[in-house]
């Protein structure tokens, strides 16, 4: 039987504020999944994952069975398995906390069942500005350059390495994929100041919802892994909500995305969404099955340059 690693990325509000049992709880949810990477953001609030010496992130890996790796500020994190997983380096950027409101996690992590001379995959861990599409914009220029990161091979080959990350973009999908949420209708918000957090001005210099995140992802080679299962296998329900329509924010939508390298997509076996209680939080869950064994061949024999 075939080797499946499971992804979550999850946008927890706030960590759980202060509430330990609302986190202790969240984490239990988590476990239950059985994650092999997860994907956090949020992860700060009034009980951060740094508060006390980092006794929040100690207490969140205990829980959940995985080694963490916390970014600037609290804002992001990464976890993985570490029978599967083990660290090769980080990229802490000394200009994140400049380009980005909330800056991003990003580590090198090498399969274990690949063997030791595959090259390690990028994990990205990221939030998007809540606010403004001219940062977002800034921000996920500055996310393709996780897929800029190279390695040199055994036999002295430098490669650019396959990533695989995830987050809340905070902004829409470019229409097209059968079976996506429709964008919301612009006038049809009705908090305005939220209108102006979700849009941008086109190029007609009319207001139109913001899509840029996506676009510039694709553009870069990182490719939606929901759309791309929606298209290979119908499979729908890859595109469902991550977060539940309101009446000031606006329907459905699918803000919480994976994006893969375009070399990792024969490894990505299963997207879907679990729904968690908007009493625990105001995002689902993301979840991305991978093929282990293709995954090993792609680190195995990749040449993405």
């Amino acid at each position: 039987m075939a080797r499946t690693i499971t992804t979550l990325c999850w946008n927890f509000e706030a960590n759980g504020g202060p509430d330990h049992d609302k986190r202790s709880k969240a984490n239990r949810l988590l476990a239950s999944l059985d994650p092999d990477l997860l994907f956090r953001q949020e992860m700060w609030g009034a009980w951060g994952a740094d508060a006390k010496g980092k006794s929040v992130m100690d207490n969140m890996e205990e829980d959940l069975a995985l080694r963490g790796w916390l970014g600037p500020s609290s804002h992001t994190a990464v976890f993985a398995a570490p029978a599967l997983f083990s660290p090769v380096r980080g990229w802490p950027d000394k200009d994140a906390e400049t380009i980005w409101k909330m800056p991003p996690t990003v580590q090198g992590l090498r399969y274990r069942p690949a063997g030791p001379d595959a090259v390690p995959l990028v994990c990205a861990s990221y939030h998007h500005n809540y606010a403004s599409s001219t940062q977002r914009h800034a921000e996920a220029d500055w996310a393709t350059t996780f897929a800029d990161k190279t390695w040199t091979t055994p036999i002295g080959m430098d490669v650019k390495l396959p990533v695989l990350m995830g987050g809340d973009h905070n902004s829409y999908p470019v229409p097209g994929a059968p079976g996506d949420l429709p964008l919301p209708v612009l006038e049809e918000i009705r908090d305005r100041r939220h209108r102006v957090h979700r849009s941008c001005i086109g190029p007609d210099g009319t207001r139109r919802m913001c899509t840029c995140p996506d676009e510039t992802l694709r553009t870069a080679g990182l490719e939606d892994v929901a759309r791309h299962i929606a298209a290979r296998t119908g499979n729908t329900r890859a595109l469902a909500r991550t977060v539940t329509g309101c009446a000031s924010h606006g329907p459905d939508a699918r803000v919480d995305r994976i994006y893969a390298s375009d070399v990792l997509l024969p490894a990505v076996a299963d997207v879907e969404v679990i729904e968690v209680p908007l009493d625990m939080s105001d995002h689902h869950i993301v979840r991305a099955v991978l093929d282990g064994d293709e995954l090993a061949q792609v680190l195995t024999h990749t040449t993405v340059r």
